[in-house]
């Protein structure tokens, strides 16, 4: 697994958001199955940031907490069965890994969010980074039963990780 993970933003996170990051990707991965090793790029930013981005790629100017850019279309949400069919176009041609896309996280938000929410920033990371990484798998929350099958995914791995409210 390569994640290029990039920290650009100002406040500082008194927590070890490296190892952090990690394990929820590794999870998500693992729960969803995945058969091969994966490369994506994490950018922990802030809200002036994410909001250029949110404005640039998705035409809201306004922050928000995560942004999620996959790099692969699924024909099934979490179905990697067809992905070398497609000419490999989807792999690394260096290192053989998948490339599953981009994840842009708010720092500000996350402190925001675990404050309003009153559980931890650690909680906050992972659930946005797990969020994120289903995002990337083809998972989405357009409909209402979309939502609900993501969310258990949610829950379901920060309960393994045991990283609770």
């Amino acid at each position: 697994m390569t994640i290029h993970l990039e920290y650009e933003a100002t406040k500082q996170l008194d927590i070890d958001y490296k190892e952090l990051i990690n394990r929820v990707v590794l999870e998500c991965l693992n729960y969803e199955d995945c058969p091969y090793e994966v490369e994506i790029s994490i950018l922990l930013t802030d809200d002036n940031e994410i909001k250029e981005i949110n404005q640039q790629f998705r035409d809201f100017d306004k922050p928000t907490d995560v942004l999620s850019f996959p790099a692969i279309e699924y024909d099934i949400a979490g179905d990697f069965s067809n992905l070398e069919e497609d000419s490999g176009e989807n792999f690394n041609p260096e290192t053989g890994d998948l490339i599953i896309g981009d994840i842009v996280i708010s720092v500000d938000r996350a402190i925001e969010q675990a404050e309003e929410y009153e559980h931890s920033i650690t909680r906050e990371m992972a659930f946005l980074t797990a969020h994120s990484m289903f995002h990337l798998m083809g998972y989405d929350h357009m409909s209402d039963e979309e939502r609900e099958v993501l969310e258990e995914k949610q829950k379901e791995v920060l309960d393994r990780l045991e990283i609770f409210r």
